[in-house]
């Protein structure tokens, strides 16, 4: 099985439209949908949710 099948490449962008994104790999198998995690945006200084963009 191939890498990027099972564990591709997400683009986290901040919901506080600062336009911040984290990047990471997520496990499709085990969270088919859009991934929500609160992480710290520097820019809007504060801890936010950041939304899975495809």
């Amino acid at each position: 099985m191939a890498r990027n099948e099972l564990r591709p490449v997400v683009k986290l962008r901040s919901t506080a439209g600062t336009g911040y994104t984290y990047i990471t790999r997520k496990n499709r198998r085990n969270d088919p949908e859009r991934m929500v995690l609160r992480k710290y945006d520097p820019v809007a200084r504060a801890h936010v949710d950041f939304r899975e963009e495809r």
